[in-house]
């Protein structure tokens, strides 16, 4: 049992850290100036994923998501949802809200839902907050353009490559790290060396194309062009990132590098030769270069 209340505590399944989430996180750490801890509830497993045994395409790594929590003052609480999905909404902010984890302050989302078979809501949860000495923040929608944003909006741009759109939504690009592997040095040959990668397991595949990119390198941030796909010029294969950093030359393999995509140029097409190949990857450089430069997020990745 929690013998004292000193945590302000932010609720949801925080997939993305995406500008929703931003306001229930922001709610939290506020209440620095009152004495409180912030802090946020994470589970070990997307809820969908437990109960429905669909896994969730991911938005951002999981060290990612808490590398950045901890940067910004968080204290990380991680809970396997499989052993308190069953709970009814008391027993949720009694046992583990109140007692277990001794909070003062909780904040969420308007839509929040917990408890068995989501039986709570954000209204159940100021309720049953006031009941236990528990202050509760509920927070309003956010949208973008007329859209609630949400993790599943943001999969959805994603997925049809509007990475702009994307990137609002989530206040930063979408972004992954991942070690380089050695290829087939085709790249080289044509003279616009790339680096290859394969996303993070569970990491969301992008529409298949190519993006404007940029990469963190050996301490340095560059405009890149990256390529998410199957190569079908080169008669295809698994999926991968392919990407040619702008200005950049070094040997990266083996290394953690990370890409953040800032726009789709253009699909992934079969190209009849090496020459009409390596006059195409010019022209997406020079396209990708002009993207990046006018980029709002060009300095701001994570």
């Amino acid at each position: 049992m929690c013998d004292h209340k000193n945590l302000a505590l932010a609720l949801g399944y925080f997939d993305g850290l995406h500008i929703a989430h931003e306001a229930v996180l922001n709610a939290a750490l506020a209440q620095q100036n009152t004495g409180l801890t912030p802090a946020v509830l994470l589970f070990d497993r997307h809820p969908e994923s437990v109960l429905f045994g669909t896994e969730v395409p991911r938005l951002l790594t999981e060290a990612d998501r808490d590398a950045i929590l901890l940067s910004r003052g968080f204290r990380l609480i991680k809970l396997s949802f499989a052993e308190i999905k069953d709970l009814s909404p008391e027993s949720f902010v009694a046992d583990i809200l109140h007692e277990t984890l001794g909070c003062a302050f909780v904040s969420c989302g308007y839509n929040y839902r917990f408890g068995k078979n989501g039986a709570g809501t954000a209204q159940t949860l100021a309720s049953l907050g006031e009941q236990y000495g528990i202050r509760v923040s509920v927070c309003e929608q956010v949208t973008l353009n007329g859209e609630a944003v949400s993790s599943s909006a943001i999969r959805r741009a994603i997925a049809a490559g509007e990475m702009a759109q994307a990137a609002a939504m989530l206040g930063r690009p979408l972004t992954f790290s991942a070690p380089v592997f050695s290829g087939d040095h085709r790249g080289r040959l044509l003279g616009t060396p790339t680096i290859n990668q394969y996303l993070p397991r569970g990491f969301i595949v992008p529409a298949f194309g190519v993006y404007a990119s940029v990469t963190d390198a050996e301490g340095e941030r560059y405009p890149s062009v990256t390529n998410i796909g199957a190569r079908p010029t080169f008669g295809g294969g698994s999926v991968r990132s392919e990407t040619h950093i702008i200005g950049f030359s070094g040997d990266l393999y083996g290394k953690e590098v990370r890409v953040g995509l800032l726009g789709f140029i253009r699909s992934e097409l079969k190209f009849d030769s090496a020459e009409a190949l390596r006059a195409q990857i010019a022209r997406d450089a020079a396209k990708a270069e002009s993207i990046v430069n006018a980029s709002p997020f060009f300095t701001k990745i994570k």
